[in-house]
Parts: C-alpha cells; structure tokens; sequence
C-alpha cells in the first residue's frame, strides 16, 4: 500500500458516529437533516451528536414516565393514552409539550373543587 492520500484502510470495518457516541439515535440522519434544513450555514461536527442525545434523553424519559402509566393501568403496550398521562402529570414535561396535542391522549381526570361535596365543619372527613 502507498503512503499517500488519506484513505480508508483495506479491511476496517466502519463505525457509525452513533456507535463512536454511545447513543441509539442515529447522529448521521440528525446531520443530514440539520444540513438540509437550512438553519445555518455551516453545522459544526458536535451538534448533531449533541442534538441526538438530547432527543434520545426526552424519548427515554417520555417512555419511562408512559410504561409506568400504562403498569399503573395494568396494561402492557403503551398506548397514547399513557403517553398523554405520563406527560400531564411531569411539571417539567408539561410545560415544554405544553402547545401539544397528543391524538387519542384524552384528558386528565380531575373533579373541579366547586363540584365536590361539601363537609361538615363538625366532624372532619365527613360529606353532608
């Protein structure tokens, strides 16, 4: 082999940048759609590796918060439903997803206070 040019080496296996992270989110498909998408017009080598953490970080808790929603429901496929519970119920989930709607999620159950009987103000615990 000729010492000139910098070249793959014959015989090594490629090792996809996901891999070189860690990571379970595909870093090259974050890259190309950065590229694509116009928002600047040069994208450094760190942000989709960095970008790619942080939506595999929201997908793992977002699936965490909704396969214990969906245990809590004695069910074991997660459903949107629970995806909806799991979110609503996060402060911190809730406010970042707050201007999403979730097909077929539902609503959180909840009685208004103005509804609910009122107690006796003799014994506590107790409705009229």
């Amino acid at each position: 082999m000729s010492g000139r040019g910098k070249g793959k080496t014959a015989g090594k296996k490629s090792v996809s940048r996901s891999t070189k992270a860690g990571l379970q989110f595909p870093v090259g498909r974050i890259a190309r759609y950065l590229k694509k998408g116009k928002y600047a017009e040069r994208i450094g080598a760190g942000a989709p590796v960095y970008l790619a953490a942080v939506l595999e970080y929201l997908a793992a808790e977002v699936l965490e918060l909704a396969g214990n929603a969906a245990r809590d429901n004695k069910k074991t496929r997660i459903v949107p439903r629970h995806i909806q519970l799991a979110i609503r119920n996060d402060e911190e989930l809730s406010k970042l997803l707050s201007g999403v709607t979730i097909a077929n999620g539902g609503v959180l159950p909840s009685i208004h206070q103005v509804l609910l009987p009122k107690t006796k103000p003799g014994k506590k615990g107790e409705t009229v």
